[in-house]
């Protein structure tokens, strides 16, 4: 693979230290939000597809990677707020946005609640549905453990037997790539970045926010993987009724990792999108 130089730094937003990746150039900017369990990392091949042509920014968000992962609110407004004091720390007038799955729905509250910030936005493979109402459970009440790892035997003794177990969950190899590459080695072994207690947040505060995409002024592109696990076509098409300006599409032979499972078809419509609003 090609090589190419990515700035990697830490500022201060909202009380937390976010940790960021920035190929540093004075293009428009996209600022890439990965989804839960991920790290910004996820975005190296787009970066490299990109980084002549934009300037790529793709943070760890709070309670994940090198980002610190507090015991604090998980809700939706807290990482749009995060997104947004990134984007005026680096000074940029706006940028392109673009969200997988979770960072889908941050950067949809970042379009909304910050539409100065936003020149155009980019929802991948998410789902808007969810509790009625924010929960007012405090942070302190929060359950430390993650459904979805709980029974996941780390720390692992061995890289190799981190890979054979990650392998053995799920069946698209761009799955098991993006859990591997969170993971790291500590003394007692190999463990993953993301915080179990972030991933528990992030459920509990979770909520609807259709009434959210309402809000969203700028061009949207909503592409769905056309066997996505976690989007429905019925749940696809409720959230197109909310939107706007938008263009939709389904990348064929991708179960929800839309940009690494099937990137031949991908980009091309990501290039319409960008040519026709991303200038």
């Amino acid at each position: 693979m090609e090589t190419f130089k990515v700035k990697r730094a830490v500022i201060k937003v909202n009380g937390l230290n976010l940790f960021y990746r920035d190929t540093v150039s004075n293009n428009q900017p996209i600022l890439c939000l990965h989804g839960k369990w991920g790290r910004g990392e996820t975005w190296t091949d787009f970066m490299l597809r990109y980084k002549d042509r934009y300037r790529i920014i793709a943070p760890d968000q709070r309670g994940h990677g090198l980002s610190d992962k507090p015991a604090a609110r998980y809700a939706g407004e807290d990482f749009a707020a995060d997104a947004y004091e990134l984007i005026k720390h680096l000074k940029l007038d706006t940028a392109i946005v673009v969200g997988h799955s979770l960072g889908g729905r941050n950067a949809a509250y970042l379009a909304a609640l910050y539409p100065q910030a936003v020149k155009s936005l980019i929802i991948l493979d998410t789902q808007a549905d969810g509790s009625d109402r924010l929960s007012d459970i405090t942070p302190d009440k929060v359950s430390p453990t993650d459904k979805f790892t709980a029974d996941w035997p780390t720390p692992y003794s061995t890289y190799e037997e981190a890979i054979r177990d990650i392998s053995k969950r799920f069946g698209a190899e761009t799955n098991v790539r993006y859990f591997i590459e969170s993971l790291f080695e500590t003394v007692e072994g190999y463990d993953f970045l993301f915080s179990r207690y972030a991933m528990s947040a992030i459920d509990v505060y979770y909520q609807r926010w259709y009434h959210i995409l309402k809000q969203i002024k700028c061009p949207i592109l909503f592409i769905r993987a056309k066997d996505s696990w976690y989007l429905s076509e019925k749940e696809a098409d409720k959230i197109k009724t909310f939107m706007n300006n938008y263009t939709y599409f389904e990348v064929s032979s991708s179960d929800h990792m839309v940009y690494a499972d099937n990137p031949d078809e991908f980009y091309p419509i990501f290039d319409q999108f960008l040519k026709k609003y991303g200038q």
